[in-house]
């Protein structure tokens, strides 16, 4: 019994880490001091200097490596709120975090679990 539950338990790590190594390119846009100290749907406030997300399902604490294809730069952030709530759209970055990629306006980028 004792090996199955092994066995169970490494494939469940392996497939955890297969989806977690996935990349996806998404539609993002940012918000910031519009919102500066509102709380985020995790019940933090928000800043919008730190570098943070807001995702529709991601479990809040999810951390991410978002790339943006045009300036190839990266950040990692941390969901921590909900949204965006606008058709099209995937990932909200505080404004820290779109500035950390070069991000200007709502575009394409690159993304995927730390």
């Amino acid at each position: 019994m004792n090996r199955i539950a092994f066995v169970a338990t490494t494939l469940a790590c392996l497939a955890g880490a297969a989806h977690a190594a996935q990349e996806q390119q998404v539609r993002a846009t940012w918000y910031g001091n519009e919102l500066r100290g509102n709380r985020t749907a995790s019940g933090e406030m928000f800043n919008p200097d730190g570098l943070t997300a807001a995702h529709k399902s991601l479990p809040f604490g999810t951390c991410l490596v978002v790339s943006n294809p045009k300036t190839g730069k990266s950040v990692a952030v941390r969901v921590n709120d909900r949204g965006p709530f606008t058709a099209g759209l995937t990932l909200d970055l505080s404004h820290g975090a779109a500035r950390a990629i070069g991000m200007r306006s709502t575009q394409s980028v690159k993304m995927k679990r730390c």
